[in-house]
């Protein structure tokens, strides 16, 4: 994490300017209580899998950036919860994980989470808990008797992301999750002084019922702070490409991949990314959006740079980068890369047809697999995916007198244009 610490004011402030806040429990409240006392806040993580996923970079930066500001940042790995399900944004009930699953997937998000936090025993120091440590050893009986009897039906009911769900079916286990992420803060606070939860906005509901729990249970007031929720410009969900979730985990993703993930962004997407996922400043992010045309690379080159820096480091980014550039940029590795030369007439007109580029070169062994890579995701043009099957070849792709194809994650093929005599 970056050694620069910000003001403990300027959290709420700056969350705003880089677009984290959606919604806020008593802002004036809280922001006072930033401003004198170092907070204690939370967000949780459910261990679903060994490798949290981009779509979990929001709150990770959410936590990273409350610990900039010299509050204390206390990520929750979900061994109980996750037993059990969170409904909020899901159309289905989750699959159930045996405790040994779990346990091995807690391990590999702890070690993610270590890329961004700081953990320690200091005031602004980071913590880890899983919460299974005060739900496994509830008898039934005893939790319904002692906390349930302070939630409503009706209420549960009326959230959100509850009523989503009633509709294709929720079971009973899914309407406890509520109960128990409520009994979460509860304890964060009564344990660890935890002041402040936060999440995405389809935990707005759980938020305020663990807020409501809190006061009643250990008369102290709590705060609870949404983030948007975050999608492509094309509507698309974070961190999903056609070849499956983007990881963290380098074993899954690797370096290189993350970074190609950010390079191909949106155009429309880039000055938002920026403010979320780098810790550029605000002033910097705006003059790299402001670039139009063919110089919105450069903003997309800092982005997938900065991004990919905080996660696996800076030299494994620059590692990629230089991969990058080698393949797509005309870098001095590029003369390794298969490749060919064509007239640049041949793309006059109606262009050259992408799959018979792609069988001249090799990367497809006949027009009709071409299509079939086109249709499946596995095709893209100077890092660009393709998606349209009679995508022609013309002058706009030609970058520094070549174009560059790609089919799959290893094979690239550089067509170099000759000019007509």
């Amino acid at each position: 994490m970056s050694d620069q610490r910000l003001a403990r004011a300027d959290f709420l402030p700056h969350m705003k300017e880089r677009g984290f806040f959606k919604q806020c429990t008593d802002e004036p409240a809280l922001a006072e209580l930033l401003a004198t006392e170092t907070v204690a806040g939370y967000i949780g993580f459910d261990p679903t899998a060994d490798s949290l996923h981009v779509g979990s970079l929001v709150p990770i930066m959410g936590l990273l950036n409350l610990q900039r500001h010299g509050h204390r940042p206390i990520a929750i790995a979900g061994g109980g919860t996750a037993m059990v399900g969170d409904p909020s944004g899901k159309t289905e009930l989750r699959k159930m994980m045996t405790l040994e699953q779990i346990d091995h997937n807690l391990d590999g998000i702890k070690s993610q989470l270590a890329h961004y936090l700081d953990f320690g025993d200091g005031p602004g120091d980071g913590i880890m808990v899983n919460n299974a440590d005060w739900l496994a050893d509830w008898s039934y009986i005893d939790f319904l008797r002692d906390i349930g009897r302070h939630f409503s039906v009706n209420v549960m009911l009326s959230r959100e992301s509850v009523k989503q769900r009633l509709e294709q079916g929720m079971s009973f286990i899914e309407l406890n999750y509520m109960i128990l992420q409520a009994y979460d803060f509860m304890m964060l606070n009564r344990e660890h002084g935890c002041r402040l939860q936060m999440g995405g906005d389809d935990q707005w509901g759980n938020i305020v019922s663990g807020i409501d729990l809190t006061r009643r249970l250990n008369r102290q007031e709590v705060f609870g702070l949404t983030f948007p929720l975050i999608a492509t410009a094309s509507g698309a969900k974070m961190g999903k490409t056609a070849a499956g979730a983007v990881w963290l985990d380098a074993r899954r993703t690797s370096p290189y991949d993350f970074y190609q993930y950010w390079i191909n962004v949106d155009d429309r997407d880039v000055e938002r990314f920026l403010g979320l996922f780098t810790l550029l400043p605000m002033d910097e992010v705006r003059r790299l959006a402001a670039l139009k045309g063919a110089d919105i690379r450069e903003a997309k080159r800092v982005l997938a740079l900065e991004v990919t820096a905080l996660l696996h480091g800076r030299s494994e980014a620059e590692a990629a980068e230089t991969a990058a550039a080698a393949l797509f940029g005309g870098g001095d590795d590029a003369g390794s890369i298969p490749s060919s030369r064509r007239p640049a007439a041949d793309l006059d007109g109606d262009g050259l047809l992408l799959i018979d580029a792609l069988a001249d070169a090799g990367l497809a062994k006949s027009k009709g697999e071409a299509r079939r890579l086109i249709r499946q995701g596995g095709i893209k043009v100077n890092g660009d995916k393709i998606a349209d099957e009679m995508r022609a070849l013309v002058p706009d792709d030609v970058r520094d007198g070549r174009i560059v194809l790609q089919a799959g994650k290893k094979r690239h093929h550089h067509i170099h244009l000759e000019p007509t005599a």
